[in-house]
Formats: structure tokens, C-alpha cells, sequence
């Protein structure tokens, strides 16, 4: 579990709460049925009217997903991975691989294919074709998150036009002016709090996600094109030692 979302959320929630407790814990003069209902059925028809609706059912469990997993090799650790496969080829050869074990999904698919013998270029093609449909996914998650974000505080807005309105409508009856002005404000409210509480970090989480996974699956294919083609560990360090920032390689360097 990514810890930050934990805290992040369990904070600002906290926040809110302890808010609410200073003025007074009365927590439903902060609630309007009408007022939520119209931010999030408006952000969600919004949102379809965007996407197809195949590409929701897929992107929204991939936000709440990787939101809370963003658990990922490091380039580093990638690196002396493929170094410690590569020496096992050096020594075993390729069919030792298939008792090596692995947590990453990515790079054991890649090494069973060189222990049962596929070609290099069939080996290349899936591989890079798993990755893009792997990003694509992530993507579209993250399209979706940050057009909820932007969706809910225009409906947040609507809501407070359709509450002026209403309150305009009955300035002779003082009765409907306060129900009206809840509504004018709760649902700017709303809209801010869903936007900047939930849809847009997880956009930004998603968008990280994204980042990660290309660069460790690109060295994931590189690395099991290496060890396909019998190179040295030395040499397969070295290419994926390019994958690391320049601040880094040396460093790396020095440590091995």
C-alpha cells in the first residue's frame, strides 16, 4: 500500500472533521441532499459524455488501484536483478531460467519465453505490445480522474447559480432563502472537495504510475533481449545502467 494516499486522504478528511467540530460539530449544516446529488451525477454524466463507457468501467478501478499500490521496482533494482539472471544464464544456461523467481509479472512473462525458446523478434513484439496495453489502460485511468477533477467544481458552480436563482425566485418568502443559499454553497463546496480531495491526486498518482511502468518495462524488454542473445552480465549491467538519471550513474558505478 502507498502510504502517502493513506495519509494524505485520512489527513484532509481530518482536517475537514476537525473543522466542522470548531464550529460547532453540526455536521448537517454542511450537508445538502440536492446539492451533492447534482456534483456528482453532473461530474459522472460529464465524464461519460467524454469517454466511452467501456473505458470507465476499465479507468475508475485502475485510479482506486494504483492509488493505494504504487509499489514498483526501481531502475536500481531492476539492474541488479537482471544481473544476478544474467549470471545464472552465464553459468546454467537458458533453460535454467525457468526455476528463477521473480515478483514482477512483467519480467517472469519475459523470461519463460526465452526458457521455452521463442524467437527474439516474437519475444520483442509481446513484450512491447503487454507494455502499451498496460500504459494505454493506466492513461485512460488517468484521463478519466483528471476529468472528473476538472467536471466537479463547474457543476460545484452550477449549483451555486441554480441556488442564487432560486433564492431570487423567492425573496418574498424568507423561508426559501436559506435552503436556497445552502445549495449555492454547499455545491461549490462539494465540487472543490471532490476535485482536490480525490480525483485529481489520483490523476497525478496515475500519471506517476504511468511514468514508472514505461521506463522499468522498457528496461524489463531491453534486459530479456540481452539475456536472449547470451550477454555477459557485465554487459547487460552496463546497458540498462543508461535507464538510470545522470546523477545516479555514478554513484551506481562506485557502489558496484
Amino acid at each position: 500500500m502507498d502510504l502517502a494516499t493513506g495519509i494524505g486522504l485520512v489527513a484532509g478528511i481530518g482536517t475537514l472533521i476537525g473543522v466542522i467540530m470548531l464550529d460547532g460539530g453540526n455536521f448537517g449544516t454542511y450537508f445538502d441532499s440536492k446539492g451533492f446529488v447534482l456534483v456528482i451525477c453532473g461530474t459522472v454524466a460529464s465524464t461519460m459524455i467524454r469517454f466511452p463507457l467501456a473505458t470507465m468501467i476499465q479507468g475508475l478501478p485502475i485510479g482506486v488501484r494504483y492509488a493505494f499500490q504504487m509499489k514498483s521496482e526501481t531502475p536500481r533494482d531492476l539492474i541488479d536483478e537482471f544481473s544476478r539472471i544474467a549470471e545464472v544464464v552465464r553459468q546454467s544456461g537458458p533453460i535454467a531460467l525457468e526455476n528463477v523467481q521473480t515478483e514482477n509479472t512483467f519480467l517472469a512473462q519475459g523470461l519463460r519465453y526465452i526458457a521455452d525458446g521463442y524467437d527474439k523478434e516474437f519475444i520483442r513484439e509481446t513484450l512491447e505490445k503487454d507494455r502499451d496495453n498496460f500504459l494505454q489502460r493506466v492513461d485512460a485511468g488517468q484521463k478519466i480522474y483528471r476529468q472528473m477533477g476538472d467536471a466537479a467544481p463547474a457543476w460545484g458552480m452550477i449549483g451555486t447559480i441554480l441556488g442564487i436563482v432560486i433564492m431570487l425566485a423567492n425573496m418574498n418568502d424568507p423561508a426559501k432563502l436559506g435552503p436556497a443559499m445552502s445549495i449555492a454553497l454547499l455545491t461549490t463546496l462539494y465540487g472543490a472537495l471532490i476535485a482536490n480531495l480525490f480525483c485529481l491526486p489520483i490523476a497525478d498518482k496515475l500519471q506517476l504510475k504511468f511514468e514508472d511502468e514505461d521506463v522499468s518495462r522498457s528496461m524489463i524488454i531491453d534486459g530479456i533481449l540481452q539475456i536472449r542473445d547470451s550477454r555477459s552480465p557485465a554487459i547487460v549491467r552496463e546497458m540498462l545502467v543508461a535507464y538510470l538519471p545522470d546523477q545516479h550513474r555514478e554513484a551506481y558505478a562506485a557502489e558496484a
